[in-house]
């Protein structure tokens, strides 16, 4: 079944006697002869005695003693791309997720074959206990903060993996955290995402849980820190300067198919955002204008760092000035150069007006000359 993505199956159990056998029947009965690799992560039950009635059919790979699903998942990775697989499904041997609807990940998965394709639970569901909505939220949050992606559901354990990004990938953690690390440091290495919705169960007597909420949740929350960390530092730069970026901003700036007035604007605007009186807000306040006004990003940008430090001293002067004319009714630009700080304390009223007036006649200024000059060099889109 997973021969056009060349890919196998990862089951991980620990101590799931109840379900484990249930389980790997309906995996077998979905996905034929495809290759299923269970890991037994040191169960101690009489786990190992059911697996070993699947025979040949299974691929199993053993630890000596509990090391924790991160460590089995890392083996299962590390078994399959050993035996040459391109995709691996992972799937949880508790009995929560439908074997079934592994062909739904198949699907989109031959569609998008370098893809990762999470299975998308339904947490509002009945049956689903309040911890694991609110976690999942929480866990949805800390990876949209760290890589900037949207995911309905980050938590869950059944996944496609395109194995070739993680050949050369060395990870740190080895348990339940685990599903977290890999899935950001897929997302930093562009690997895309693709969210699929399947089926979940949680009402079932049978159903057993190795998390433990107060240990595991510790060690999620300083795994989050971590990797925030790696994105404020590296994540976020490389993104930045990243060629994709570079295209994306001289497309953004170009807009072959934006009109000379709308991108005379955009510089206007920038430009009076950049001198208008309020220091340290101008962009956190005109880029969601900008996007209200439909305006071109970059030039606006552009334009509003018109109030970058060495320029700030002349935007400042030039604000007196304007202020001076029509607070006092006169210019006197020498009494300027003479102002101190104190000066311009008490003056601030004159700072204010003149600021306000002189962005405006910026905007106006820059609006008509960048105007005239991309009509004169640039011919207008239909």
């Amino acid at each position: 079944m997973l021969s056009k993505i060349k890919g196998c199956i990862i089951v991980p159990t620990y101590n799931n006697k109840k379900t484990i056998k249930d389980v790997l029947q309906r995996i077998i009965a979905v996905v034929g002869d495809t290759t299923i690799i269970v890991v037994d992560d040191g169960c101690n039950d009489s786990t190992p005695e059911i697996l070993a009635t699947f025979g040949e059919r299974i691929t199993l790979v053993e630890n000596e003693v509990n090391i924790g699903k991160g460590m089995a998942l890392r083996k299962g990775f590390r078994k399959a791309i050993e035996l040459g697989f391109e995709n691996a499904v992972t799937i949880d041997s508790d009995g929560q997720h439908f074997p079934e609807d592994i062909p739904l990940l198949v699907a989109e998965a031959e569609k998008n074959p370098e893809a990762l394709i999470m299975g998308s639970r339904d947490m509002e569901q009945d049956g689903v206990p309040g911890k694991s909505s609110f976690g999942n939220k929480l866990s949805n949050f800390w990876f949209k903060l760290e890589t900037w992606i949207s995911l309905p559901d980050t938590q869950t354990g059944f996944r496609l993996y395109p194995l070739a990004p993680m050949k050369k990938m060395k990870f740190f953690t080895k348990k339940f955290e685990f599903e977290i690390e890999v899935i950001v440091r897929l997302a930093w290495n562009n690997v895309k995402f693709i969210p699929v919705k399947i089926r979940v169960l949680y009402e079932m007597d049978e159903r057993v849980s190795h998390f433990r909420p107060a240990r595991d949740f510790f060690r999620i929350s300083v795994l989050n820190s971590v990797l925030v960390l790696g994105a404020l530092f590296y994540y976020y730069p490389k993104k930045l300067f990243s060629m994709d970026t570079v295209r994306l901003i001289k497309h953004e700036a170009i807009k072959p198919d934006e009109s000379n007035i709308r991108k005379a604007t955009s510089l206007g605007f920038g430009v009076f955002m950049g001198v208008f009186p309020i220091w340290g807000f101008q962009l956190l306040v005109g880029i969601p204008l900008a996007v209200m006004m439909k305006l071109n990003k970059v030039l606006f940008i552009t334009a509003a760092n018109i109030s970058i430090p060495p320029m700030i001293p002349l935007i400042i002067f030039g604000s007196l000035l304007v202020g001076q004319f029509f607070v006092a009714g006169e210019v006197d630009g020498s009494a300027i150069f003479n102002y101190s700080l104190d000066d311009i304390k008490t003056n601030v009223t004159q700072y204010f007006i003149g600021a306000i007036l002189l962005s405006v006649f910026a905007f106006v200024a820059v609006f008509v000359v960048s105007f005239i000059l991309l009509k004169a060099f640039r011919k207008e889109p239909k």
